[in-house]
């Protein structure tokens, strides 16, 4: 292996699969990243077995093509150390790579490219292509209610299912629930896949507000190609929940408020909540609604925010960070939140939006 290349065009794809380099590895060649120089450019390799990333970039000048695998992150602090709009001279000699710049030479120490574990044929059932900010906005309003290390795995990681003509994706924590929708045409074959929370954020920090995703789900992985960039994830293998049993249903008790004002309100009760457990007490009448919220030193917050209610007078209990979140995803300046009684679960959503909603389950306080 023998190339020239700016530093500029090695700096990009190492930063962008950098992210799943583990800095303590059980297996000494996953804290590397694997090069492969060919047909007039170099394809950037790294991967922990769960989500593996490749980047391509092209080269000034390749005289003789190769694969090697080096160190992630000491190559990425080369790069960022050396001045810009340099050109990089990679060359494999033996066991040891040698890359020059200017008056610098370093020598990186390699491992066999044969050994880097990497990802062939995923046997896709389904490829989709959709706008990458429609797949980026439909991760945003749902991953925040992944699990965090639950025992129950499949609870760790985001549902996609893929109907004839719409993406869904729903994410819950056992305590809160978040499910969106998009459009798409091109689906050969109804599926539900669970991608893992690493995944999930990792396929968020790539995505951009232009250009298309191509996404290819296969049995026991998710990949996805953007421009100069292939994402690849293992799937969870487990069912995920019937979350369509835990959506209420709500017919009168439905309260509209200005998004912003009611997130205040709940902001400010916040303040003065258990930190523990984060409750706070909704009272509900008649166009108005009462925020209490107290902690054990035995302070108290209480805020009034004007409402359209009609319903049922109730009072009921929830973690404020749950509804914070739904608040915070929810789009428009105005949100409906519906009750069916003091002991089940709410629907949060924007009005006369049903593609994207939410639903908090209560807590005793």
């Amino acid at each position: 292996m023998k190339l020239t290349i700016s530093r500029e065009s090695l700096l990009k794809p190492l930063q962008a699969v950098i992210g799943v380099v583990e800095r303590r590895q059980t297996m000494p060649i996953l804290a590397n990243v694997r090069l492969v120089a060919a047909d007039g450019g170099l394809t950037v390799t790294a991967t922990d077995l769960e989500v593996e990333l490749q980047a391509r970039t092209g080269a000034d000048k390749l005289e003789r093509g190769g694969e090697i695998t080096v160190p992630g992150r000491k190559l990425l602090d080369i790069c960022r150390a050396l001045p810009d709009g340099v050109d990089i001279r990679l060359q494999l000699d033996g066991d040891r790579l040698q890359l020059r710049s200017g008056r610098s030479r370093f020598v990186l120490s390699t491992l066999p490219a044969e050994d880097f574990p990497v990802i062939d044929d995923i046997e896709a059932s389904n490829e989709l292509r959709l706008p990458q900010a429609d797949f980026g906005a439909l991760l945003d309003r749902t991953h925040f209610a992944m699990a965090q290390q639950d025992v129950r795995y499949y609870l760790n990681g985001l549902l996609l299912e893929v109907g004839a003509d719409r993406l869904r994706a729903v994410a819950t924590d056992g305590h809160r629930l978040a499910l969106s929708e998009i459009e798409i045409d091109g689906a050969r074959t109804s599926q539900q896949v669970i991608v893992p929370r690493k995944g999930v954020l990792e396929l968020q920090r790539l995505l951009e507000n232009d250009g298309e995703i191509a996404l290819a789900i296969g049995p026991k992985h998710l990949r996805a190609r953007l421009d100069h960039i292939q994402f690849t994830s293992k799937l969870i293998d487990g069912r995920f929940p019937d979350y369509q049993r835990v959506i209420p249903d709500p017919k009168d008790n439905v309260l509209r408020a200005d998004r912003d004002a009611l997130r205040r309100a709940l902001q400010r009760a916040a303040i003065l909540s258990n930190e523990k457990y984060r409750g706070v007490r909704l009272e509900v009448t008649a166009d108005q609604l009462t925020i209490q919220a107290n902690n054990p030193d035995q302070e108290e917050a209480q805020d009034e925010v004007e409402v359209e209610y009609q319903g049922t007078p109730l009072e009921i209990g929830f973690n404020v960070t749950y509804l914070l979140d739904a608040l915070g995803a929810v789009e428009g300046d105005a949100v409906e939140v519906g009750f069916v009684d003091a002991n089940s679960s709410c629907l949060i959503h924007a009005p006369g939006v049903e593609q994207t909603r939410y639903v908090v389950m209560p807590m005793r306080l």
